[in-house]
């Protein structure tokens, strides 16, 4: 029986360790992606979902994740090579594309379709209206960043001129809003999920409106690649879109709570209640892309926001700035 028992051990042990050598080779078969993402919200939850379901790594990559504040500051990384994958505003590459870079940034994937940021009042009010933001002082993000571009077109749309009716706090940067405003900055600020839930909960603000349920769809949220990196690996292109669209399907058929689930880990400073109702808020107003593929007239609509904005002049051609090609291929 002893030595029954000794052999079973001794093959146990074995099998360990040739599964854990497996999967180490595994693992180093990885492609390594160095991915920046413009700011850590659950905005970005089918992109977590991907990572910690093991999407990725079914098609062969290992993500490197790296938080990079600042679509402006995403590119750069992007341009500079330090890292291969940008997720940011699509304006961003419509910037660079105007700069005159001959190796410009192709967008490839769509994550979000609408702004997921909610205005934050500092008394609670009852019946919120865009009327009540007259002469009022509000945060309102980085100049020619979406966020306050989405917000000025809004407005524009309601009657409301953005540079008389109220003033807008563009000097403010996007990591540095909240605590600006819970500061005692400002009667109103514009904050991502889940942060504009964290200062309602803390007493500091209350949520009163959604913008991306005002400002209609646009490519907000996208992944985006120098060119030539894009035509030089289209297999890396292609299973990276797959799981985006992998990613995007979960959190559409699943509940906020199953969601919520996978996601936690990347919010530990927030209660799993919160993440659950954020993830309801975004899925009642359709934040979320249901495909990585990017629509010719959402980019079009973009392009009016900025001209709208005057960051932008004349608009770009789509077929120059998107290629959907791996799009097509992920959702057939």
């Amino acid at each position: 029986m002893r030595k029954f028992f000794i052999v079973f051990v001794s093959l146990f042990v074995i099998s360990l360790i040739a599964i854990s050598l497996i999967f180490h080779r595994q693992e180093e078969n990885l492609t390594k992606i160095r991915l920046a993402e413009v700011a850590r919200t659950i905005f970005y939850a089918p992109q977590y979902v991907a990572i910690k379901n093991g999407y990725f790594k079914e098609e062969g990559l290992d993500i490197e994740l790296i938080l990079t504040p600042g679509a402006d500051k995403v590119m750069a990384a992007v341009l500079s090579n330090d890292v291969q994958i940008g997720l940011s505003g699509a304006e961003a590459t419509i910037y660079v594309y105007k700069g005159g870079e001959k190796d410009y940034i192709q967008t490839f994937a769509q994550l979000t379709q609408k702004d997921g940021s909610f205005i934050v009042s500092r008394r609670k009010i009852e019946n919120f209206k865009l009327d009540d933001l007259r002469s009022k002082h509000i945060i309102g993000g980085r100049r020619g960043g979406m966020p306050v571009m989405t917000f000025q077109w809004i407005l524009k749309q309601h009657n409301i001129n953005p540079n008389t009716d109220l003033t807008i706090d563009t000097s403010i940067a996007f990591p540095a809003m909240s605590g600006a405003f819970i500061g005692g900055l400002g009667d109103f600020v514009n904050l991502f999920e889940p942060t504009a839930s964290m200062v309602e909960r803390q007493g500091f603000g209350y949520i009163v409106a959604s913008i991306g349920e005002l400002g209609g769809k646009v490519p907000y949220t996208a992944y985006s690649a120098r060119k030539s990196f894009i035509n030089a690996n289209p297999e890396i292109m292609e299973g990276f879109t797959k799981a985006i669209y992998r990613g995007q399907q979960f959190v559409y058929e699943n509940s906020p709570e199953d969601v919520a689930k996978i996601i936690y880990e990347y919010f530990p400073d927030t209660s799993m209640n919160d993440i659950i109702n954020v993830i309801r808020r975004y899925k009642e107003i359709e934040a979320w892309s249901p495909t990585p593929k990017l629509n010719e007239e959402s980019f079009d609509h973009l392009q009016n926001i900025m001209i709208s904005a005057e960051v932008l002049e004349t608009k770009v051609p789509f077929s120059d700035l998107v290629n959907n090609d791996f799009a097509e291929k992920a959702t057939k």
